[in-house]
């Protein structure tokens, strides 16, 4: 469930930043009822960058399968040895 702040509760920014590390997602925060920020733990930020890495490398891998831009795996392999000397 998400975490949903008021503004004004910024100013306690110690238990703030214990709701940041004691959830795994983002933590919102309103201004006057409505969306204004969201704030999250440098664990929960690192790790939705590399998350974020990975799908964008998983989507260009799935690109280039569809544009027919794919090797043999035996024949990749070997040219890499070839290449290395192995």
């Amino acid at each position: 469930m998400p975490q949903i702040i008021p503004i004004k509760d910024l100013k306690n920014t110690s238990e703030v930043s214990a709701l940041c590390h004691r959830t795994s997602g983002p933590v919102f925060i309103t201004k006057n009822g409505y969306g204004d920020m969201v704030l999250m733990s440098m664990e929960t930020y690192e790790k939705n960058l590399y998350l974020q890495d990975i799908y964008t490398k998983l989507d260009e891998a799935e690109r280039e399968i569809t544009e027919g831009k794919v090797l043999d795996a035996r024949e990749a392999l070997q040219a890499l040895r070839d290449k290395h000397g192995l």
